[in-house]
């Protein structure tokens, strides 16, 4: 097996509705998507720096994410490259480290991606719970045709997978 190059990364945490749109994003491609060996897909959840091995030093990195936009929910964009915010935030707490953190770290460490997309959608609901909201529901499969798409334009194969008898 070819070493990864590229990564898919769901992030969000599950367990805080529409959080965890990211992660049930990239899992629901996974199942439907067969990708090259030299393509990671990674259930990142919230994993802070965990996620490092992931991103630093891979040629690219697709991140899916509920992201605050200031739009209505279920807007969705995608940031890529110079336009993603990464810098160090202040913290309420010293064991919270998020996406920008760890991006910043990565760009310090000299082993930032070449190219890197976050494609992003606004989240209605931040509650705890399981069920992301309607609004966002209806929207995954929008998310799954982004992540194929930028696939596509980066030239990385992608196809369904042949149904299941």
């Amino acid at each position: 097996m070819q070493e990864p190059t590229i990564t898919i990364l769901g992030l969000g945490n599950i367990l805080m509705t529409d959080e965890g749109v990211g992660v049930h994003t990239v899992n629901e491609f996974d199942k439907r998507y067969e990708v090259p060996d030299y393509v990671e897909i990674i259930d990142g959840g919230a994993a802070g720096l965990d996620l490092l091995p992931f991103i630093e030093g891979r040629e690219k990195v697709l991140m899916v994410d509920a992201v605050n936009f200031d739009q209505e929910p279920g807007y969705i964009d995608t940031l890529e490259n110079e336009a993603i915010p990464v810098k160090l935030a202040t913290k309420a707490s010293m064991h919270h480290l998020g996406l920008m953190d760890v991006l910043s770290i990565v760009k310090l460490s000299g082993n930032y991606p070449k190219e890197i997309c976050i494609i992003g959608i606004q989240p209605k609901s931040l509650e705890l719970g399981l069920d992301m909201t309607r609004e966002i529901w209806d929207k995954k499969e929008s998310l799954i045709e982004r992540i194929a798409e930028k696939l596509n334009e980066w030239k990385i194969p992608c196809a369904l997978r042949s149904p299941q008898k």
